[in-house]
């Protein structure tokens, strides 16, 4: 069992870093607000600049840093992929959605805005980041390029985060058990760590073996990740996540936690956590940070 005493501090820093460095990336790449088109700008600034943790990106430029990456490509890559993050807060967020007043700590895009503004900041962030994936600068490669692109789509899609949100919206009628729980996370919140995780070394021409080792600590992070998730949901307040708490047990939705109980459900993510930085010891020191992250997520409070 990983120790609350674990020393922490050069992970958060990495961390801080890397909001910062995809901050300003951020600001450089979308549009700044200008014209008769400019509140649907301001609702994407708005919603992207609120104040995220910036976790997606982290995954992808620590992966990115494995095989030695250009910066700037792996910067331009995790901005893209907060892009397709933030899309999906906005859109969940609506009130045909989960209908939250809340994200990070103020209000949902469409409460600050309007919803049909939200809708069209959300898809605006969703293309926006295929944009930037495509553009020469992020690779000089058009084939390196076209996967990226097609990775994205696809744990974006109907067979990534949007199918699991499909399979989330019936969760409440359908009585899961674990698997199809398990099922739900790999595709709603898992997708997207994975295509974080691979393109690294997609970016970097690694080859596929490297690939399946990333996609499989992606598998055991994502679901460390929505386990301590639903514990926060469960043993948290809003005061600390910064969105309402208590949702799922309101809605009947089934999750690990309700499922396996609060000891059970924690036990099985600090197993998982073990197992995901396990999978990446072979690279060494430059995966200490990768290493790090799943133990972190055990303690996490937001």
């Amino acid at each position: 069992m990983y120790r609350m005493e674990r020393d922490f501090s050069g992970l958060l820093a990495a961390l801080k870093v890397t909001g910062e460095q995809v901050d300003v990336a951020l600001g450089a790449l979308l549009p700044k607000p200008a014209g008769l088109q400019a509140r649907v700008q301001e609702a994407m600034r708005y919603a992207i600049f609120a104040g995220g943790k910036r976790l997606r990106p982290f995954l992808l430029l620590q992966s990115a840093t494995l095989f030695g990456v250009p910066p700037e490509q792996a910067l331009r890559a995790a901005a893209a992929i907060e892009c397709v993050h933030t899309y999906s807060l906005v859109h969940d967020d609506l009130p045909c959605m989960d209908d939250d007043d809340l994200r990070r700590g103020r209000p949902t895009t469409h409460r600050a805005f309007d919803e049909a503004t939200a809708v069209l900041a959300g898809d605006a962030l969703l293309t926006v980041a295929f944009e930037i994936l495509a553009d020469a600068k992020t690779h000089p490669s058009g084939e390196v390029r076209a996967r990226l692109v097609a990775e994205l789509a696809r744990a974006g899609g109907m067979l990534g985060m949007i199918g699991g949100q499909m399979i989330d919206i019936e969760a409440s009628t359908q009585g899961f058990g674990v698997d199809e729980v398990i099922l739900l996370q790999r595709l709603k919140t898992g997708a997207l760590f994975e295509f974080c995780c691979v393109a690294g070394p997609i970016l970097a021409e690694a080859g596929t073996q490297h690939e399946n080792r990333l996609r499989e600590y992606a598998g055991d992070f994502g679901l460390v990740f929505q386990i301590t998730d639903d514990l926060l949901d469960v043993l948290s307040t809003a005061e600390k996540t910064g969105k309402a708490v208590g949702k799922d047990a309101q809605q009947g939705k089934a999750t690990l936690v309700s499922l396996l109980g609060v000891d059970a459900a924690r036990a099985k993510a600090e197993n998982l956590a073990h197992a995901a930085s396990d999978r990446i010891a072979s690279y060494g020191g430059a995966s200490s940070h990768l290493q790090a992250l799943p133990p972190y997520l055990l303690h996490r409070e937001s």
